[in-house]
């Protein structure tokens, strides 16, 4: 046999160093540690166990009797402003609402840093609980934007006897790597375990979340909402979509979901493929599904958001079991001529 020569001995130790890199470069979590105390509220603070301070915002209903409490969950690099409107809407219909700003988004502690799936449904059941027992006779709905949806269907999926009467999907993050062109799939796994630190923005995409342009030009400027966006925190938001995905025929509580037909971010097959596992267990989520023909991924701050609003308070009241926009007749149609598979 042939000794190697210096040339391929110089090879081998290259793509040794290339590959110890690769594995040394991993997609990062940041979860919460051991509990340190009780979780507790304060005016300003959800605090969880283990000492994090995430900060809260209420909407108090100036109403004495409180119909219901809705618990509401941002989307990605967003954080708990985006409830503002909606939440002042719903207090002048006898319900309280809740938003906290998730681990790693908003002023919440590691900015820009991904917490992890176990950690972001662990602090949402948490919540859930603290509210449960500032609210002991209050129905409690829990509202998920985008990515906050994602988590929502991750927690009840899992979470076994949460007091929660429903959920509430808007534009649902549940854009699974089954459903991800496969170029898209290599091209985020090689970076993220090479360049995890490398960040991206969405400049230049042409991707338009909304018709309201007021409303995105005032979030560009937010310094709370954020712009550039590190390639492991995108992964583990890809993790999270995937579980949301593979979860959905998980889902045993009274839903409702909102979708817009103009969405440019999470892709009509996705929800579609999510709506058809969905639907396997509607005997027990007795869905109800409503498409918005002039909605964008933005739904609850699009131009026609106080169309939504008034979709979701009926729902969450009982009034009727159609919508007033008809949203759910519109849906019912395109989904019964649309491929599910």
């Amino acid at each position: 046999m042939k000794r190697a020569t210096w040339a391929q001995h110089k090879i081998r130790l290259v793509l040794l160093l290339l590959l110890s890199n690769l594995l040394a470069c991993t997609p990062m979590i940041h979860p919460s540690k051991a509990p340190v105390a009780l979780a507790q509220l304060s005016n300003n603070f959800f605090i969880t166990p283990d000492g994090a301070k995430l900060p809260l915002k209420k909407w108090q209903s100036p109403h004495q009797e409180i119909k219901n409490i809705i618990i509401a969950i941002h989307g990605f690099n967003d954080y708990s402003n985006f409830f503002q409107q909606p939440g002042h809407y719903f207090s002048q219909h006898q319900t309280t609402s809740y938003a906290y700003d998730q681990r790693g988004f908003g002023k919440s502690p590691n900015r820009g840093l991904w917490a992890g799936i176990e950690t972001y449904t662990a602090d949402l059941a948490c919540f859930v609980q603290l509210i449960s027992q500032e609210h002991p006779k209050t129905p409690i709905y829990l509202l998920g934007e985008s990515m906050g949806a994602a988590v929502v269907i991750s927690t009840v999926s899992q979470a076994h006897q949460l007091p929660v009467e429903g959920i509430i999907l808007v534009a649902p993050a549940v854009w699974g790597r089954q459903t991800m062109p496969w170029y898209q799939n290599i091209l985020l796994w090689t970076l993220s375990h090479i360049t995890p630190w490398l960040t991206l923005t969405g400049n230049g995409l042409g991707i338009k979340a909304s018709d309201n342009i007021a409303m995105l030009r005032a979030l560009s400027q937010d310094p709370l909402v954020i712009k550039a966006t590190r390639v492991e925190t995108l992964y583990g938001l890809t993790n999270l979509m995937d579980n949301a995905l593979l979860n959905a025929g998980l889902i045993a509580i009274k839903t409702l979901l909102l979708y817009g037909e103009k969405d440019e971010i999470i892709p009509p097959k996705s929800t579609y493929q999510f709506i058809r596992l969905f639907n396997k267990n509607a005997a027990k989520n007795h869905p109800l599904i409503a498409f918005y023909e002039q909605g964008y991924h933005m739904l609850l701050r699009d131009h026609q958001a106080p169309v939504l609003w008034n979709d979701i308070n009926v729902w969450i009241s009982g009034q009727s079991t159609k919508l007033p926009s008809g949203a759910d007749r519109r849906a019912h149609q395109l989904l019964n001529t649309a491929d599910m598979n």
